[in-house]
């Protein structure tokens, strides 16, 4: 019997241990895409206890942080909610985790937990509800006292170069501003261009979000849809002056119905006085949103990712009580592949296709995708249209090694830029090495089987420019 996540981990070959262990796990780590607060990474917060880092709780502001991914698992359980965002006490919530963990088996939350553990307090017990006393009292004294897990000593212990933020145009980037200042912040933290709240013109506080908008760029108002793209490009030039190297777009689905300067017009006019637009109007206005920004992504060297196919706040009495990104979000099913072909195809006629990054929440979309991406990469650099990592419900095991053989088969595994944690956990990072053992049990398996060379030298620059070299070059480390 194997023994449980012991070094070799998820390695089943002689070859996945070499690759691994000789070339991808000591690679630096390029987390691109993620939602921690900078705020955080400057002041160096120490966390009291691991439920502070692991589940979290609410926000003075009534808000919630923490890792919903957790979350589901307690609620799964039958945990009442009072234990898993509420005001319990701390060590009780950790024990309602723990029970609930102990019946996560195949769920990669198990192994995520045990990985973060391991890597960042040399636990290497299985957490149970037998152990649970134990890793609280050896965990909370790693956290209070060990001088290298402040939210900078975690990062450092993780090897990690660099760190995307997640962040709103209107946003003043006062924390990133402080960062460059800081000379002692290894790390390199760049903030991503999130423009969704401008383009979601039918979603409710689009009006109110304008107003916040021309705030930004010192203008009462943006009487017209031209002007709401100035502000946005406004905004994306400060973005790219403080370092931004990706926007993000995370929506339901991708349109692409161009229409007339008038046809836009109209559904803006229409939006700010708060009517109800069709679903024609809305795309009209959100499909020249894009093609705008797609054009100064490329002009500034800023990669685009698309995420979609996520139906959000599912439970809309949950929704109501503690808001969004609470953990009631499940995968969508949505057809709009050829809408982001025909948005792609239009910016790469007027030569404006910037780098891209695709995901789906809908696994069906991966050979999709790949095959699309075939369709517009370039010269500019090796894979400059990406089928993404495994997204959010999809970053199990089958999910990962699902990406990733979609990518082999229709495009070149090799140029992937890799992991990304998605996450607002900064214990997280153990996720990489999740992947990175995945990836390379699948060299692995390929070379043990005769599909692939022994090829030292190939192996090596696939294993670490996937681990790192690729995302950094990507991003213009």
């Amino acid at each position: 019997m194997k023994p449980f996540m012991d070094k070799d981990f998820l390695l089943e070959t002689e070859t996945a241990k070499h690759v691994f262990h000789d070339w991808a796990e000591h690679m630096p780590l390029i987390d691109y895409h993620c939602h921690i607060p900078p705020k955080e990474i400057y002041e160096d917060r120490r966390f009291d206890n691991l439920v502070q880092v692991w589940l979290g709780g609410k926000n003075p502001d009534g808000s919630f942080f923490g890792d919903h991914y957790k979350w589901r698992v307690m609620r799964s359980n039958g945990v009442p909610e009072e234990y898993v965002t509420g005001d319990k006490p701390a060590y009780e919530r950790f024990l309602k985790f723990v029970e609930a963990l102990q019946m996560a088996i195949g769920n990669p939350m198990f192994h995520w937990c045990h990985l973060e553990l391991k890597q960042f307090f040399g636990f290497e017990k299985p957490l149970t509800p037998e152990t649970a006393e134990e890793c609280w009292n050896h965990c909370n004294d790693k956290l209070r006292n060990d001088p290298d897990m402040t939210v900078r000593g975690i990062i450092k212990k993780a090897n990690v170069a660099m760190v995307g933020t997640t962040d709103d145009p209107v946003d003043s980037l006062e924390w990133h501003a402080r960062i460059r200042e800081d000379k002692s912040i290894e790390v390199k933290v760049y903030p991503s261009f999130r423009p969704d709240k401008a383009i979601n013109i039918t979603k409710p506080g689009f009006k109110e979000y304008i107003a916040l908008l021309a705030k930004s760029v010192g203008k009462d108002s943006l009487p017209t849809a031209e002007s709401v793209c100035e502000a946005l490009l406004e905004r994306l030039d400060f973005f790219k002056s403080m370092g931004c190297r990706a926007s993000d777009h995370g929506l339901d689905y991708i349109p692409y119905r161009p229409g007339t300067k008038d046809q836009v017009e109209a559904a803006y006019q229409k939006a700010m006085k708060g009517e109800e637009l069709s679903v024609e109007e809305a795309e009209y206005y959100q499909t020249a949103v894009l093609l705008c920004l797609g054009k100064a992504y490329h002009k500034l060297d800023i990669a685009m990712q698309i995420h979609y196919s996520c139906y959000r706040n599912a439970n809309e009495r949950m929704f109501a009580l503690m808001g969004p990104d609470t953990g009631f979000d499940m995968i969508a099913q949505t057809t709009c592949g050829v809408q982001i072909a025909r948005l792609l195809s239009a910016l790469d006629k007027e030569g404006c296709c910037p780098k891209t990054i695709l995901y789906s929440l809908n696994g069906v979309d991966n050979d999709m995708l790949a095959t699309m991406c075939g369709c517009f990469q370039s010269s500019e650099v090796p894979g400059k249209i990406q089928l993404g990592s495994a997204w959010w419900f999809l970053d199990t095991k089958s999910g990962m090694e699902a990406q990733m053989r979609s990518l082999a088969n229709l495009g070149l595994l090799g140029n992937f830029v890799g992991m990304l944690t998605d996450s607002r956990s900064f214990l997280s990072y153990a996720r990489h090495d999740y992947f990175r053992r995945i990836f390379c049990n699948l060299l692995g398996n390929w070379v043990e089987s005769g599909q692939y060379p022994n090829n030292g030298e190939a192996l090596k620059k696939i294993a670490e420019g996937v681990s790192y070299r690729n995302a950094a070059r990507y991003f213009g480390l």
